[in-house]
């Protein structure tokens, strides 16, 4: 009897992640194990996680570290026997750009949201009005009706008033998804906040003591080590290394491969047939860890659920990187990085491009040097893409004009490098929870499993969990 045959249409960390579930996991391959092939239209796999050289070190140009505390990605690196590569970050904490200073973010906030007024306090730069709200929410809690859904902006404007919501919490829930938090759903984004919200009085202190361990939502900032893990070779290398073992399992992978349909076989030996420009193949199952659009394109014909799936808005971005001389730039004390509100003023031409800036060698030790030092500016939103419209130059020259304010001191770059991230990272709106349900079950149906970021969540572990989820799926299915 033939083995079972499934193709996985994606070479992301969702799809890669997928593959390796398919074929044995941790176990590995036996004799009941489906043929698995990977097709990813692009000619490298790893999608959004990627590596380069700059500046004598090896960075990632995507995510650079992922959630400790969430056990997808760990379980995985030690399934590929690379725990030994595992780098806890170094320091913890940031700092905020506030009327024109910046401040160190204190301890106790839960994604950017604080839990006590005295945390509120202790953030100098907010106006006596921030605190005023703080301390109006422990006392005298606003009234919020809660239903299904809510966008997370809704809420933190009706608790705790503008200034936190866009000032001090904004910057970091927002970045998280290059997105805006007035549209972007709390059931699916921030979930222990709409339960906080659901549970009535004072939003604050519903976080500080959550109802249950909601392991999707971070645990209010504390001295904890390690929160977040990189590799030492980079996250990017995680891809590599996947696709290597993959194929001494046998697992054939396929780069630079577009599909250009699904098609149902009724009749045949298998019910779907995959086609690329030149091959067909058949599969008893299908796992589709492709954009939310791509996915719709492939499938919406069969069923209107899948067919919403082309309404997922994504979100591009930009970062540029710099090397510069120690003796040429001053950083804040304390911290990992910069955290810079949305319209943000300077007294250059409009508001600031910049919405972050990660300080590499402080979070991760491989990257130290002895002569200079390693940051990176983030720039760009779902609604702010004036980053597409510059050259490398301009953007370069843009940014640095604008780390020279926010920075103590920041001098002439000796290195620099653009990476342009094209619309990629969903948006997950208000609702967005019930049209993942319906397209999942609208794919089971016909024998297909959807995965990848535009489900599950977006980070590193979550992309991971959803691929294997994914093929376990696929794997009970393919059972007698």
């Amino acid at each position: 009897m033939a083995r079972p045959s499934v193709v996985v249409v994606g070479g992301g960390i969702s799809g890669l992640a997928a593959a390796w579930e398919l074929s044995g996991a941790a176990r590995g391959p036996n004799d009941e194990t489906p043929r698995v092939e990977l097709i990813e239209a692009s000619d490298r796999l790893g999608g959004a996680l990627a590596t380069t050289t700059f500046a004598g070190r090896t960075i990632d140009l995507g995510a650079d570290g992922f959630l400790a505390r969430r056990p997808e990605a760990t379980a995985l690196v030690t399934e590929l026997g690379w725990s030994d590569r595992l780098e806890a970050i170094a320091v913890s904490g940031s700092s905020i750009w506030l009327r024109g200073s910046l401040y160190e973010l204190p301890a106790g906030l839960v994604l950017g949201v604080p839990t006590s007024a005295a945390v509120v306090r202790s953030v100098k730069g907010l106006s006596w009005r921030a605190r005023l709200a703080a301390r109006r929410d422990e006392l005298f809690p606003a009234a919020f009706s809660v239903g299904d859904d809510a966008s997370i902006g809704e809420i933190l404007r009706t608790k705790l008033g503008p200034e936190l919501t866009y000032q001090l919490i904004e910057p970091m829930v927002g970045g998280i998804q290059a997105g805006r938090i007035d549209e972007l759903s709390a059931k699916s984004v921030f979930p222990a906040l709409l339960d906080a919200a659901r549970r009535g009085g004072s939003l604050m202190r519903a976080l500080a003591t959550p109802a249950g361990g909601d392991s999707a939502t971070p645990a209010p900032t504390a001295a904890n080590s390690p929160m977040f893990y990189s590799l030492t070779s980079g996250i990017g290398s995680l891809a590599e290394e996947l696709g290597r073992q993959l194929v001494a399992r046998g697992v054939v992978l396929r780069t630079g491969v577009e599909v250009t349909a699904l098609r149902r076989t009724p009749s045949g030996s298998y019910p779907w047939e995959v086609d690329t420009a030149n091959t067909t193949t058949p599969a008893d199952r299908l796992v589709l860890a492709t954009p939310a659009h791509v996915t719709s394109h492939l499938l919406g014909h069969r069923d209107p659920a899948l067919a919403a799936l082309d309404s997922v808005k994504s979100a591009g971005a930009a970062m540029v990187t710099f090397s510069v001389a120690r003796s040429e730039i001053t950083l804040p004390e304390h911290g990992t990085g910069v955290l810079v509100p949305l319209g943000t003023v300077w007294s250059g031409d409009g508001s600031m491009l910049v919405t972050a800036i990660t300080f590499l060698d402080r979070k991760w030790p491989r990257l130290v040097r002895e002569d200079d030092v390693v940051l990176r500016a983030h720039v760009g939103r779902s609604d702010d893409v004036r980053w597409a419209s510059l050259s490398d130059e301009e953007l370069t020259n843009r940014v640095a004009s604008e780390l020279a304010a926010l920075l103590p001191r920041f001098g002439a770059a000796s290195e620099s490098l653009v990476h342009r991230w094209q619309p990629g990272l969903p948006q997950y709106y208000v609702g967005h929870d019930r049209m993942v349900v319906a397209a999942k079950l609208a794919a089971t149906s016909i024998r297909v499993a959807l995965a990848g970021n535009a489900y599950d969540g977006v980070g590193v572990p979550a992309s991971i969990g959803s691929g294997r989820r994914a093929a376990r799926e696929t794997l009970n299915s393919l059972k007698p």
